[in-house]
């Protein structure tokens, strides 16, 4: 397991302050504005966040995902969910997908649009960070289809975690899905529907400065990586070879 120093630590979760405090200020305009009228730098700070969110689920063994689950991984998407009680109590969120090639190395982070999601006892929450484990092609292939439903589209269970190993056999971790979440009352195994993902073409055009859509983004070797997108590639590549 990878650990981080406590100053590492402080940095991420500064991080993921940051943009939700930004989030929160802007209530749900935020979420729906036209890629026009949002900056390059907020959706670079998405990716880091997303970053930030994996590294702290991996720091913690209550959290961590089991290396065996992580060496079967096709793809894994991050997300991060706020709430916006105050207007109107709208959820909304945004997250990254990155998926393994046939040569073993992993994408480009492609931003997502996020929402719905409800997981446990997270009552009173400000946000709820999510990671989710595809453990197949096909799963992730169904979100060039614009909306995929969690848990609908694909079966979705709550995946065993690093320190549930005794716990678990290789049936549990055999769903298209496995989610990870801080959320209290959720036990490995148990069928789940974590709202839904959404392929967000337009804001990965100005991210990455290309007209290449999503399905180029994730299997093609035609863009390539900016310079901020860089640790959290190389962050999956170590932890999911």
């Amino acid at each position: 397991m990878h650990t981080l120093a406590p100053t590492q630590l402080l940095r991420t979760a500064m991080k993921k302050l940051l943009l939700l405090s930004l989030l929160v200020l802007s209530g749900a305009r935020l979420a729906h504005a036209a890629p026009s009228e949002a900056s390059r730098p907020e959706y670079i700070t998405r990716v880091e966040s997303c970053e930030a969110i994996l590294q702290e689920f991996m720091a913690n063994p209550a959290t961590a995902i089991p290396p065996s689950v992580l060496q079967g991984a096709r793809a894994l998407v991050i997300v991060n969910q706020f709430k916006a009680g105050f207007f109107f109590g709208i959820k909304d969120g945004y997250g990254v997908i990155l998926v393994k090639k046939a040569d073993g190395r992993w994408s480009l982070p492609v931003l997502l649009a996020a929402g719905e999601l409800s997981l446990g006892l997270q009552v009173g929450a400000n946000a709820i960070e999510t990671v989710m484990v595809i453990t197949d092609d096909q799963t992730a292939r169904l979100l060039f289809n614009q909306r995929f439903n969690v848990g609908v589209d694909a079966k979705a269970v709550a995946g065993p975690k690093l320190a549930e190993a005794e716990k678990y056999n290789r049936a549990m971790i055999t769903a298209p899905v496995l989610v990870y979440t801080k959320a209290k009352g959720l036990y490995a195994g148990a069928t789940v529907k974590a709202g839904w993902l959404q392929r967000s073409d337009d804001i990965n055009f100005i991210l990455y400065q290309t007209n290449y859509t999503m399905p180029e983004l994730l299997y093609s070797d035609w863009v390539q990586p900016i310079p901020e997108v860089a640790p959290l590639m190389h962050y999956v590549q170590r932890i999911a070879p």
